[in-house]
């Protein structure tokens, strides 16, 4: 966000925070890119904040962390002095969550990871909520892909690699038939907390229907390997179409992802070697 949105984020967050009887006289931002991620202190909510395009993403966030935690499934909890809804204020729309303290000198093993992510399909199995199919996602990627309207800066090479990757992958991976279910979406590093009571998953926003590999495609390589039961070669054909799909994201100019761009041509790179393809992790730590 702008500097001048962040503020009046800042503002909304503090004043939904006051009408329930919170405390919060400062805010720390933990993370900014599409949305803003504040943290209020001395209350200890964190605020998650996004323009009012993010609705219905937020609704299906809210609905999917509530009745997650209902089942005891390894996810960040919203904030109990609010209620489980999303908030609107002034342009704005917010999600207010409980802190985590981070424990920075606990490493996620990969066996911990592997088995918080099979308890939270596991939970997902539990609930019935409507959230897109994985294949509709991809499909959004397409249109970034072949729409140069949306991005521009794509030369024709690349755009063509893009393509033909993630329609050949998604025809492959549909045409495979296996068991779906509810999926998280984007289980990498980035959206799991490591809390003193054990790991949780964050930003539910990207929920889907699919098959569980292609959530272990957004994972490392030790973690999937470790989840008993999954189709490893369904789990590497899941990883070229993460690759294709997160490159896409980059290339569209509205992306606030922090160095965008870089990260698209690594990633273009690591797609024109060809399978076996890098996990996600592998691939952005370059």
């Amino acid at each position: 966000m702008q500097a001048s949105e962040v503020s009046r984020a800042v503002a909304a967050a503090m004043s939904i925070a006051s009408a329930v009887g919170l405390k919060s006289t400062n805010a720390v931002v933990l993370q900014d890119s599409n949305r803003v991620v504040l943290r209020l202190m001395p209350c200890d909510v964190v605020a998650r904040v996004a323009p009012m395009a993010y609705q219905a993403s937020s609704d299906v966030t809210v609905e999917v962390a509530q009745r997650l935690s209902e089942t005891g499934s390894p996810v960040a909890a919203l904030a109990p002095e609010f209620e489980p809804r999303v908030y609107v204020r002034d342009g704005f729309i917010l999600e207010m969550w409980t802190y985590y303290e981070p424990v920075p000198d606990r490493e996620l093993s990969p066996s911990d990871y592997a088995n918080a992510l099979k308890r939270l399909h596991a939970g997902m199995r539990q609930i019935d909520v409507t959230t897109p199919h994985f294949t509709d996602r991809v499909a959004e990627a397409q249109q970034l892909v072949a729409r140069r309207d949306r991005t521009p800066a794509l030369a024709d090479a690349d755009r063509e690699l893009l393509s033909n990757t993630l329609g050949s992958l998604r025809r492959a991976i549909g045409d495979r038939g296996v068991a779906e279910q509810l999926l998280h979406g984007e289980p990498h590093p980035g959206n799991v907390l490591s809390t003193k009571d054990g790991m949780r998953f964050i930003d539910l926003e990207t929920c889907c229907r699919g098959p569980v590999e292609f959530d272990l495609a957004h994972v490392p390589e030790e973690v999937s390997a470790r989840y008993l039961g999954a189709d490893q070669e369904l789990v590497r054909e899941c990883r070229g179409l993460v690759l294709a799909m997160v490159a896409a994201w980059r290339w569209d100019p509205g992306d606030q992802f922090p160095n965008g761009q870089r990260a698209a041509r690594v990633l273009l790179s690591a797609l024109r070697e060809g399978p076996p393809w890098p996990a996600l992790d592998v691939v952005m730590r370059e």
